[in-house]
C-alpha cells in the first residue's frame, strides 16, 4: 500500500485549485521569557523577531503551493495595512489573488501570537465577524465564478468571519454543480444546511457535534452523526478529523473507513486542518480515491502539528514520512541536506542546537557520558559520525569494527541523540558550515582552542564546550583487549 501511496504522490501533477473563504493575516512575536513583570504577575516576553504568514483560507492556498499545486484565492481583505501585507504575501507565494475583493467596511482579520520557548503564551485577535456588504458579496461571487472555470476543484475554508455568506455559498455551490467542479468544505458554525450541494465536507469532532447536536463520544456516535450529515447535505462523503485518533471517512451505503493517527511530538495544532484539507483537495484533484486521499491528508496533518505556528507541508515531507513509518527507517538518521529544514523548525521554536562528532566505532560508557553531557548543552543534539572510509583513514585498515550504517542506528536508539549524520572527510567542518550549531561539544583531552571547527562556530556567535574525559575507556582499548584474548 505504501509503495502505491508514494507512487501516487510522485505522480501528482500541478492542478489548479481555487480556495474561497476567510482570509486572515497571522502575526508571530517570537522570543524568550526570563522574568515576571513587576507590574503584575505576568511573564515578560523579550521579542527576538516578528513574522507574518497567510492564515485561514490563505493558509490553505499557501499549503497547496507548498504541495506543488497551482493555487488561486478568493475572499475579502480590508482597506488596511494588514490587507496590503496579506496580498503581498499571497503574491510572493505565487497565489493568484485576482478573486480577492476589498471590503472597506471591515478590517482584515489579524491574529497575533506570542511564542516563547516553543509555547504559545497568548493570542490577540483583531476582527469583525459581520457579513460582507451586498456590493462585496456580488463582486466576490462574480470573480469566483469566473475563476472556477479555470480550476479543477474548489476548497471552501470557512472561519466564520463573514465571507462565506449564504449568498456567496449559494453562488459557488450552484456554479460548482453547473461546471462539474468538486467543492470540498472545511466548515465552521452550526448551521450546515448552507453547505447543501457540496461534494464533501471535513469537520473535526467538535464541529461534527455542534452541527448535528449529537454526541461523538464513541465510534458508533461518530458514525451516526456523520451519517446524519450525509443525509442533510446529500454529499459524496464526510471526513471526520479526530486529532491523535486519525480520520474517519463516511459515504452513503458504505462501511466507514478509518485511518489511525501516528504518535508524534505535538508542538502546535494551529493550521493542521488547513494542511489536511489542502492535501485532501490536491489528491482528489489528481484522481486519487477517497481512501488514498484521506490517508495522505492524515499524514500531512500529522506532520503539520510537529511545527510551531500555522505552517505548510511539502510533498517531499509526506514521502519522507511515509517511508519512515512503513519502512522502519529511523527518523533520526539524516543527510546534512535533509537535516537543514528540520533544524530550521527547531530554531523557529527558539531551541538551541548542540553538535558533537566522532567515530563511535564500538559504543562504550565514555561515549554515553559524552552524549549525555552534549545533550545537556542544548535542546537538540546532532551527532556527526565519520564514514567508514574516514575511520579507515584515521584509525587504520582494521577499522571501523562496526559499519557506519550500524553505528548510526545504535546512536539513533539513544534517548539523548536527536539526529545522526555521516560525514566523509577527516573533520566535520563542512557539516558544521551548513548546520551552524549553537554549541559545539567535543569529548576528550582537549582545550577549547584545539577543537576542530571551534573558530568557525564562534564566528557566528556559537559556543565551544569540552566534555569531561572518561579515563581508561576507549574503543581502541576495547579492541586491543579482545584481540589480546
Amino acid at each position: 500500500m505504501i509503495s502505491r501511496l508514494t507512487e501516487l504522490v510522485r505522480s501528482f501533477g500541478r492542478p489548479r485549485i481555487l480556495v474561497v473563504g476567510d482570509l486572515l493575516l497571522d502575526r508571530y512575536l517570537w522570543g524568550r521569557v526570563d522574568r515576571i513583570s513587576p507590574e503584575a504577575p505576568i511573564p515578560v516576553l523579550s521579542v527576538a523577531r516578528e513574522e507574518e504568514r497567510p492564515g485561514g483560507a490563505a493558509n490553505v492556498a499557501n499549503n497547496l503551493v507548498a504541495l506543488g499545486a497551482e493555487a488561486a484565492c478568493g475572499g475579502a481583505v480590508g482597506a488596511d495595512g494588514a490587507g496590503l501585507r496579506l496580498m503581498e504575501l499571497l503574491g510572493r507565494a505565487g497565489i493568484d489573488a485576482s478573486s480577492v475583493v476589498v471590503e472597506k467596511s471591515k478590517p482584515t482579520p489579524l491574529k497575533t501570537r506570542c511564542i516563547a520557548q516553543s509555547q504559545q503564551m497568548i493570542r490577540v485577535d483583531h476582527e469583525q465577524t459581520g457579513p460582507l456588504s451586498k456590493g462585496a458579496e456580488a463582486q466576490l461571487v462574480k470573480r469566483v465564478t469566473a475563476a472556477m472555470r479555470k480550476s479543477q476543484l474548489v476548497l471552501l475554508s470557512d472561519y466564520n468571519k463573514g465571507v462565506l455568506t449564504d449568498r456567496v455559498l449559494d453562488g459557488i455551490l450552484k456554479s460548482g454543480k453547473r461546471l462539474k467542479r468538486p467543492v470540498i468544505v472545511g466548515p465552521k458554525g452550526i448551521a450546515y444546511e448552507k453547505y447543501r450541494g457540496c461534494t464533501a465536507i471535513a469537520p473535526n469532532l467538535k464541529e461534527l457535534a455542534l452541527a448535528t447536536g449529537r454526541s461523538v463520544a464513541t465510534d458508533d456516535d461518530i458514525r451516526a452523526a456523520a451519517e446524519s450529515l450525509l443525509d442533510l447535505l446529500g454529499c459524496d462523503f464526510v471526513l471526520v478529523t479526530r486529532g491523535e485518533r486519525g480520520m474517519s471517512l463516511f459515504r452513503p451505503n458504505r462501511a466507514p473507513f478509518h485511518v489511525p493517527g501516528r504518535p508524534r511530538q505535538v508542538y502546535d495544532v494551529a493550521g493542521a486542518g488547513d494542511t489536511s484539507v489542502a492535501t485532501l483537495g490536491l489528491a482528489i484533484a489528481c484522481g486519487a480515491s477517497p481512501e488514498d486521499a484521506v490517508r495522505l491528508a492524515n499524514t500531512a496533518g500529522g506532520i503539520a502539528v510537529t511545527k510551531v505556528g500555522v505552517a505548510t507541508v511539502t510533498r517531499a515531507e509526506i514521502l519522507e514520512d511515509l517511508v519512515e513509518e512503513h519502512e522502519a527507517r529511523p527518523a533520526k538518521i539524516r543527510t546534512v541536506e535533509d537535516l537543514l529544514p528540520r533544524l530550521k523548525e527547531h530554531r523557529d521554536r527558539q531551541e538551541k542546537i548542540a553538535f558533537t562528532n566522532g567515530c563511535f566505532d564500538i559504543l562504550h560508557a565514555g561515549h554515553v557520558r559524552t552524549l549525555n553531557f552534549a545533550r545537556a548543552q542544548g535542546d537538540v543534539l546532532v551527532v556527526a559520525i565519520n564514514s567508514d572510509a574516514s575511520v579507515r583513514a584515521l584509525k587504520g585498515a582494521g577499522r571501523p569494527i562496526v559499519p557506519e550504517r550500524e553505528r548510526a542506528m545504535v546512536l539513533a536508539a539513544l534517548e539523548d541523540v536527536d539526529y545522526v549524520v555521516v560525514f566523509d572527510g577527516p573533520t566535520p567542518v563542512e557539516a558544521l558550515k551548513k548546520l551552524r550549531p549553537d554549541v559545539l561539544v567535543k569529548g576528550g583531552d582537549y582545550g577549547p582552542a584545539q577543537v576542530v571547527g571551534a573558530d568557525l562556530v564562534r564566528s557566528w556567535g556559537g559556543q565551544v564546550v569540552v566534555a569531561p574525559l572518561e579515563n581508561g575507556v576507549s574503543t581502541t582499548n576495547i579492541v586491543d583487549k579482545i584481540r589480546g584474548k
